[in-house]
């Protein structure tokens, strides 16, 4: 990018999407609309991931127990979430997005920041450039959206959150410091509650009073953070917007609705998750080298576990048996678990894993390899229980949440964005 005189004004959007799970499932079933709507699951341990407007002035959320939810908003329709619904909706949403700009960085399903720098000639002004996003994705989805605009990434984020649902707001570029002023000190990223509590007790409650203790003495006090965070005071903030930026890892949690005991019972959890993330690496054309668990007791104590594989792999088998050895290392004796999770991470394509094994004696993928390939191939066509492993259970699991248990990567795969077919189909 241009620096100096000659550069153009950076234009970056933020969009955000509306209660987006929600929306889809009313746009979808127009009956539901005007009542207060909870996407999740039903059970005792079932999360909320999406509350309706409807449902959030009785103070419903995501992430919120759906039991807390129900007593908040006892009226509330509680609709099981659809994945591919959804996956398609943000497909199309995409879609439109691309159309005002090649620089589209996707943080979530939902969500994505816009570069529009240079692009006055074509769409006008970044406010209307914005109107004609949010005009099209109503026109095209029958969904709303709201959008932030400014010269920086996370005041542009900040402000499409302002005007919730269905709004626009622009920090016009010279006002930086003006918007950033009265905000509290929680709005800036990186200012956690201990953080915000351990600046507060110094007196320190918005950016402006962040910005007035001074570069020299948020270093002294918080180091590194401490200068990052005076620098977001400045808004100061010179990431670019990355198109197409890879999954950093794939994973599948369960939230289960009874504690599960014993080491048996888990290792079965945990063949489950691992064929779900195989699936998932073979649509994506991808191996990995590093497989995660993390397991969460009834008592809230999470805890995590990393390996190292000496190959990258996209089999069910390797992923599962390097699960159970990570779970070999967790204290599960007299443990109830409520959460499992198998991930994997430090990906390599596929493609040049097999073009590595020419140089032996056997030509094409390991048996394993082409093995999995198929069941996966399967599986997408006829659905997940589909040649599922038996030991694992053909049917869905007792008890759990139907809540959204998967991990969406932080960027959707470049195969969505190229308009070719998503991965295997989410249970």
């Amino acid at each position: 990018m241009l620096r100096g005189p000659m550069a153009a004004q950076r234009a970056i959007l933020h969009v955000d999407m509306d209660a987006f799970f929600a929306a889809v499932e009313v746009r979808d079933d127009p009956s539901l609309r005007g009542k207060p709507v909870l996407v999740g699951g039903a059970g005792k341990r079932g999360v909320v991931a999406a509350a309706s407007y409807e449902a959030r002035p009785f103070g419903c959320r995501s992430a919120q127990p759906m039991a807390v939810a129900l007593r908040l908003c006892p009226h509330a329709v509680v609709i099981p979430p659809r994945h591919d619904a959804y996956i398609k909706a943000s497909h199309q949403v995409f879609e439109i997005f691309e159309k005002f700009s090649p620089l589209v960085e996707g943080l979530s399903i939902d969500e994505a920041f816009i570069d529009l720098t240079g692009t006055e000639r074509l769409w006008g002004t970044p406010r209307q450039a914005a109107e004609a996003i949010r005009a099209a994705v109503r026109a095209e989805t029958s969904l709303t959206c709201s959008v932030g605009i400014s010269t920086v990434k996370f005041l542009a984020k900040i402000a499409s959150g302002m005007n919730k649902p269905d709004g626009l707001t622009e920090i016009a570029a010279g006002t930086e410091l003006e918007f950033l002023t009265p905000l509290p000190i929680g709005a800036l990223w990186g200012v956690g509650p201990r953080t915000q509590e351990r600046l507060e007790r110094r007196g320190i409650h918005t950016v402006g009073d962040l910005r007035r203790l001074g570069e020299r003495t948020l270093l002294k006090d918080l180091g590194a953070h401490g200068l990052h965070l005076y620098r977001l005071s400045m808004a100061q903030d010179e990431r670019e917007v990355i198109p197409d930026r890879a999954a950093k890892s794939i994973s599948h949690e369960d939230t289960y609705g009874d504690d599960i005991f014993g080491v048996e019972a888990l290792r079965l959890h945990l063949l489950s998750q691992a064929t779900r993330v195989a699936d998932r690496l073979v649509a994506q054309g991808l191996r990995a080298r590093c497989v995660h668990l993390k397991i969460r007791d009834g008592a809230f104590v999470t805890e995590t576990r990393q390996c190292t594989l000496p190959r990258a792999t996209d089999e069910y088998r390797v992923i599962y048996g390097a699960a159970c050895q990570l779970l070999d290392a967790v204290e599960t004796e007299g443990r109830g678990f409520r959460l499992t999770g198998v991930g994997v991470a430090q990906f390599e394509s596929a493609q040049a894993a097999v073009q590595l094994d020419l140089l032996a004696p056997a030509a094409g993928p390991p048996r394993g390899a082409a093995l999995q390939a198929v069941l996966s191939a399967v599986r997408e066509r006829y659905g997940h229980q589909a040649l599922f492993p038996a030991e694992a259970g053909a049917e869905r699991r007792p008890g759990t949440t139907g809540a959204i248990t998967e991990k969406f990567p932080e960027q959707r795969p470049a195969d969505a964005r190229q308009g070719r077919k998503p991965g295997p189909r989410r249970p």
